[in-house]
């Protein structure tokens, strides 16, 4: 929008003192309907209130908003009708997903849950070895599960081949046909029943009294599918001696405690995310120290990208200069 000049000033000045003006009038205050031709004497140019000449502009601006407005209205009143009845088959339709506040509240929807289930439970439990004590309060309900034909996969991390109780816990589960295969490192804890019902921690409460329950299928399926993946990776767990502590227990978490180091974790972390204790991770580090001459964490990391520790197979000692 254009704005008056000074010599448009001066002209509507001189038309506001002495009444209407002649000559030239600057082309501003015509855009501006400040000015306005006598009708009489169109020669002659009269001062216009500068309310009056905003009134004059901006009228068809607003009669363009109001017939907006009134089309804006029109559509929402149209719509609204398909909006009630969009809300409603929503809310009839639409798989809820509710959070789950205390132990025994989810005890209790994992005991539903396994009383409902009729076909397939897929559980991952990171952490490491569990506590004796809910593996002997859930040992019944998984044999019961099996002999009614509900198909049972579990994933676990290496650790719990070295931890008595679990290993018990897996004999008697496995011999009942359900299935249980083991990672280093593992997703978060999660329990899928019949693929349309899926129990997961929340990370922003308490891990140990907090869980969602997620019915919604794209979302269960989704976990389905990250869970499938980490299986085909895992080892499965058998029960001769010398497949319940394999290699794996060895080499393989020792390179994960490595890789894990050299990305910059603390022990703690590493102890956490792989399942075993901070002092486990130090003896993994020291050893692979002394095996290649390492002075210091730094140093390790270098030697450790001379070598093939980090790899599949025997690691052999660093070049040294």
């Amino acid at each position: 929008m254009i704005r008056p000049c000074d010599w448009g000033l001066e002209r509507y000045r001189e038309a506001l003192a002495k009444g209407p003006i002649d000559g030239e009038i600057p082309e501003c205050l015509l855009e501006l309907g400040l000015l306005r031709p006598l009708a009489e004497t169109p020669t002659l140019w009269a001062a216009i209130p500068p309310d009056i000449a905003t009134s004059e502009l901006v009228r068809p601006m607003e009669r363009a908003v109001l017939v907006q407005q009134h089309t804006i209205a029109a559509i929402q009143e149209a719509v609204s009708h398909a909006e009630d009845v969009y809300r409603e088959e929503h809310r009839e339709s639409a798989t809820p997903l509710r959070l789950l506040h205390g132990a025994d509240v989810i005890r209790a929807a994992l005991l539903q849950a396994r009383d409902d289930c009729v076909s397939e439970m897929l559980t991952a439990q990171p952490g490491g070895s569990r506590d004796p004590e809910a593996l002997a309060r859930t040992l019944p309900q998984e044999v019961a599960m099996s002999r009614r034909g509900v198909k049972q996969r579990t994933l676990y991390q290496h650790t719990v081949r070295a931890h008595g109780p679990t290993l018990a816990y897996i004999e008697q589960v496995t011999s009942q046909g359900a299935e249980v295969r083991t990672l280093n490192e593992l997703f978060d804890r999660l329990i899928v029943f019949d693929r349309r019902l899926a129990l997961i921690p929340d990370p922003r409460h308490d891990l140990s009294t907090t869980a969602l329950l997620i019915e919604h299928p794209a979302v269960v399926q989704y976990l389905v599918k990250v869970f499938d993946h980490a299986w085909a990776r895992a080892e499965p767990v058998s029960m001769t001696a010398e497949q319940v502590r394999p290699r794996l227990m060895t080499d393989e978490t020792r390179r994960t405690v490595l890789r894990l180091m050299i990305e910059g974790h603390t022990d703690a972390v590493i102890g956490t995310r792989i399942g075993i204790s901070t002092r486990t991770v130090s003896t993994h580090i020291k050893k692979a120290s002394e095996l290649l001459g390492g002075r210091s964490r730094a140093h390790l990391a270098y030697l450790l990208a001379q070598s093939e520790i980090l790899e599949d197979g025997p690691a052999r000692p660093a070049k040294t200069s």
